[in-house]
């Protein structure tokens, strides 16, 4: 933050204008958060838990045929 106090005024005003452009161009807050925000985020971690599962299970299988070389 801004220590010189007609900066940090000027700021104020700017971020003041953007958040009214912003609600005059998409409506309140609450209406702009939709369902695909969650949606988008249900798939990373599906995707992200399968790319964990797959990794684990591939490391089991080299370990377990590793070791069946070496006897």
């Amino acid at each position: 933050m801004a220590r010189d106090p007609d900066r940090q005024l000027l700021e104020s005003v700017e971020t003041r204008r953007a958040r009214l452009i912003s609600a005059f161009l998409h409506g309140d807050l609450a209406g702009r958060r939709n369902v695909s925000d969650n949606v988008k985020r249900l798939i990373g971690s599906t995707v992200l838990a399968a790319v964990a599962c797959a990794g684990c299970a591939g490391y089991s299988f080299v370990q377990a045929n590793l070791g069946g070389l070496g006897q």
